[in-house]
Formats: structure tokens, C-alpha cells, sequence
């Protein structure tokens, strides 16, 4: 095997002639140490011709490289080595002294009475072998997605729809695969593909969902699975309206084996119909639906539907000899679901929420603040120049705020400009107080007649 040199000795070690040899040497640098965060690696004619492959196998390598988040390719700055980056997440931060409006949780006033639910639940033992779902909970599911999913499909449950959506993703990608994501993206997507290796392809999402666009380039690039959120984008609540969905089955109809995946974590919450991009074409899909936005997170349950095949695949890795869902969590989850009560309290909570939203909309829009609110727990401000600049000068004056850069798939995602506010706890006063400071903290609002 040959090896490379560098100015400063640092890749001297690498070593390889294939694809797969180079990459592993280089990652068995960085765990030694040998190579650390920063350190730029040879350009690819150069370590090509010291090592005496194709310069296509050391491209291969350094993709390979970048997938798996161990460097970064930056134009003229070549590829370089990435250091252990913090993963932004979900939740509250914790120790801040500061009013944490990044959190995205929803109000815990809104969740309905576990205490209650519990003293009604009467489960008994479950062993090995027996059905992993839930009678009661399989039966009313079936009847709540066979209202909006008319298509036979069978039944999964997992533990929440970050799971849900890991399990499927697994069951049809290997490392390296292409997945199309949306751009902004949620979180624990982002998470899932990176720490799978997997090749995320951004589709931009516009007021109207996905773009149709964005997805025909992504299926063109060859991406084998498709992560979609028809309702409460997150971060920019943007719902799929039915005329968008149905340009975005026209685009996937010749593409049947895609696995098309339709995050509807909002569901119940949400203002907006359901309107699926999953046409009677795609033989591969499911659609998600988690609890834990209307009964709590720590509910860690979602319902899947999903084709037979899938849903055969997805069995494998929920088998009753191995792994699934308690079923006292599954009770617990039909008893809740089958309330009344329950019901309204969701109903009146999706309501405070859009209520909530519209009205810090509508007071940053009097303020010269493009703000978008239609739907989920969150709002999605433009501040017109760098969010993370933005962010820290409002937490001086108290915030704690989310930058749209954590969400974005892009390095040029327009992204950057956002911040995304979970505003729905805050009282009149301090909705009039966040918009006076998001205006404050923000870049100069374009001239009139500019853009």
C-alpha cells in the first residue's frame, strides 16, 4: 500500500487502494488522534497519484468520508477532518437562567390526566410469543387511518415516531444510500441519517409542503426512500395542501418501489385535513402517526401503516420473541384514545396553539417581521441576516432561541435567516415583549420596492 504526505505530516499515514482501505485508514487516524478537527486531507489528484489508485477511488473515499460525518468537503478549502459536533435536539435546555422559547414541547397544561388514565388500566401478564400489538389500540387505529389512508395496510407499533422511522429507513438503506429530506429539516431526521450513514438529499419545503421540484431532483439523484411531513411542518409548520399533493403523486407514480414515509406527527392537534403524497401507484410507503404530541412525550408510542411488505420487514425487528412495545403503554394509549374527554381536550388544545401562533404572528408582522404559523407548536421567523447573530442578541435581553441553521440540510439554506419560537405558554404580555425584541434583534426590513 502506498501512503500520502502533507505539509505538516499529519495524513502521512494514509493509506489504501481501494475505496473502502482509505477511508477506514483515514477513520483509524482520527480515532488515534493522529489526525484531528481541522486538519485538511491531501487533494484528490495528489493522494491519488502518491497512492497509485484512480483518482475516482480516493473521491469515493473522501464521499464515503463526508457521509459518515468524519469530514466535510468546503469548494476551495478541500476536505477536512470534523470534530465531535454537538447534535442540536428536541426539549429544554437544561440549567439556562434564560426563557427558553426553543424547547418545542407542548404545554404540559394542554396534556390530558395520566393519573386518571392509569387508575382505569388493568393489564395483565404478556409473554413471549404473544401478538406485540394491543388489541383495543390495534382496533381503533385501524378505524382512525382507514378514515384518511383508504388502502389496505397493516398495523405496526413503535416506540415513537423517531423510531417508527429509523426501523423503516433501515429496512430498506444500507450506508451510503440516498434519502430525501426535507430542507429545513426536523432534527431527529437529521440525526437518523448521519449516525446511519445514510446520504440525505435536501427537497426545500415552501408554504405548501415539499417542493415539486425538489422532490423530482431527489428521485432523479436516486434516492431509494423519501421522509415526508404532510402536516405541522417542523420547523415551519407549512401543511401539504391537497393541490401540491397531488402533483407530488404524480411525480412519484413512476417510481413505485421509492419508500415513501409520511410523518404525520401532529395529527389529532392539527387545524389542516390530512392530504397524503402517497398515490395508488407506490407500492413501498407508511404512514406514521406518534401520540406524544397530544398525550405526552414520555407516551413513547406511535402507529404505523404500511404495505405488507414493509410491514412484514418492520415485523422482523418487533417480533414477539425479541423487542416491542409494552403493552401496558399500549393500554394505556387505548384507553386515553378512546375518551371523549380526551378528545376534546386535544381539540382545545390544537386550538391554543394556532391561537397562540397567530397572535405572535400578528404582532411581528406589525413590526416588520415575516413570520409563518400555520400550524404545529412552533413559528418560524425570517430575520433577515444571520440567525445565530440574531440569537445571541436576544439572549441578552432574556431568550433563549432555536437558529434555523440546526435545522438546515444546506449549508446555503436560507434556513440561516430563521429563528424557530415555541411561543404558545407565553401570556399577552410577553408575546407584545419577544416580538418587540425578535424586531429589535433582527437585520434592517428591505426597502419598499426592494425584492
Amino acid at each position: 500500500m502506498g501512503t500520502a504526505e502533507s505539509r505538516d505530516g499529519e495524513t502521512d499515514a494514509i493509506s489504501g487502494v481501494t475505496a473502502a482501505e482509505i477511508s477506514e485508514s483515514v477513520r483509524d487516524l482520527v480515532e488515534r488522534g493522529t489526525l484531528v478537527a481541522g486538519d485538511r486531507l491531501p487533494p484528490v489528484r495528489t493522494l491519488a497519484e502518491r497512492l497509485g489508485v484512480n483518482r475516482n477511488t480516493v473521491l469515493a473515499a473522501y464521499r464515503s468520508l463526508v457521509t459518515a460525518r468524519i469530514a466535510t468537503t468546503g469548494g476551495r478549502t478541500g476536505t477536512t477532518v470534523l470534530g465531535p459536533a454537538a447534535t442540536p435536539d428536541e426539549g429544554f435546555t437544561p440549567g439556562t437562567a434564560l426563557r427558553d422559547i426553543a424547547n418545542g414541547n407542548p404545554q404540559a397544561a394542554l396534556l390530558p390526566d395520566l393519573v386518571a388514565a392509569l387508575a382505569t388500566v388493568r393489564p395483565h401478564p404478556v409473554l413471549y410469543g404473544e401478538s406485540v400489538i394491543d388489541a383495543e389500540l390495534a382496533e381503533w387505529a385501524t378505524r382512525w387511518i382507514a378514515e384518511d389512508q383508504p388502502r389496505p395496510f397493516r398495523l405496526s407499533v413503535t416506540a415513537g415516531a423517531v423510531d417508527a422511522v429509523e426501523r423503516l429507513l433501515a429496512q430498506t438503506l444500507v450506508h451510503g444510500d440516498r434519502v430525501g429530506l426535507e430542507d429545513p429539516c426536523f432534527l431527529s431526521s437529521i440525526q437518523t441519517a448521519r449516525l446511519a450513514g445514510y446520504a440525505p438529499v435536501a427537497i426545500p419545503v415552501d408554504e405548501e409542503g415539499m417542493t415539486v421540484e425538489g422532490v423530482r431532483e431527489a428521485l432523479e439523484s436516486g434516492v431509494r426512500a423519501i421522509v415526508c411531513t404532510p402536516r405541522a411542518h417542523n420547523p415551519t409548520g407549512a401543511s401539504i395542501t391537497p393541490s401540491r399533493a397531488e402533483e407530488l403523486r404524480e411525480v412519484l407514480a413512476p417510481h413505485p418501489h421509492v419508500l415513501v414515509i409520511e410523518d404525520d406527527h401532529f395529527s389529532l392537534l392539527s387545524p389542516t385535513p390530512y392530504a397524503t403524497i402517497i398515490g395508488p401507484a407506490q407500492e413501498r410507503w407508511a404512514l406514521v402517526r406518534s401520540v406524544s404530541k397530544f398525550l405526552g412525550p414520555d407516551m413513547r408510542l406511535a402507529l404505523t401503516a404500511s404495505d405488507p411488505v414493509t410491514a412484514e420487514r418492520l415485523a422482523l425487528r418487533l417480533s414477539p420473541g425479541t423487542m416491542w412495545v409494552s403493552h401496558v403503554m399500549q393500554q394505556l394509549a387505548a384507553t386515553m384514545l378512546r375518551d371523549e374527554g380526551v378528545h376534546r381536550l386535544v381539540a382545545e388544545a390544537g386550538a391554543r396553539y394556532a391561537a397562540r401562533n397567530r397572535s405572535f404572528a400578528a404582532l411581528a408582522s406589525a413590526r416588520g417581521l415575516d413570520v409563518a404559523a400555520e400550524s404545529g407548536l412552533n413559528v418560524w421567523v425570517d430575520v433577515r441576516e444571520d440567525a445565530g447573530v440574531v440569537a445571541a442578541r436576544l439572549a441578552h435581553r432574556g431568550w433563549l432561541v432555536r437558529p434555523g441553521s440546526e435545522f438546515a440540510l444546506e449549508d446555503e439554506s436560507a434556513s440561516g435567516h430563521h429563528l424557530r419560537l415555541t411561543v404558545h405558554d407565553l401570556d399577552d404580555a410577553d408575546l407584545r415583549r419577544l416580538a418587540d425584541d425578535v424586531a429589535a434583534a433582527s437585520g434592517p426590513a428591505p426597502a419598499e420596492g426592494d425584492g
